[in-house]
C-alpha cells in the first residue's frame, strides 16, 4: 500500500497524504488528477475504473485497500 500512496502523493503533488481524507478534500484534486489516477491504475495494476468509481470511496485508505487487495 505504501507504493500506491507514494504514487498518489506524486499525482497530487503533496509531501504528505492523510489517507483518512477523501481525494476531494485536497484542493489539488481535479479532473486531471482523476485521469492520472485512472491511468496509473490501468498501467500499474491492470485495474480499470471510471471517474465515478474513484470518487465513490469514503477515504483514500479505503481506495488503497481495494486496489492492493
Amino acid at each position: 500500500m505504501e507504493e500506491l500512496v507514494e504514487k498518489l502523493k506524486d499525482i497530487l503533488e503533496v509531501d504528505e497524504l492523510d489517507v483518512k481524507q477523501k481525494f476531494s478534500d485536497y484542493e489539488q484534486w481535479d479532473s486531471l488528477s482523476t485521469l492520472l489516477v485512472i491511468s496509473m491504475l490501468n498501467s500499474d495494476y491492470g485495474i480499470i475504473m471510471t471517474k465515478e468509481d474513484v470518487n465513490q470511496f469514503a477515504s483514500i485508505e479505503e481506495f488503497c485497500k481495494k486496489i492492493v487487495a
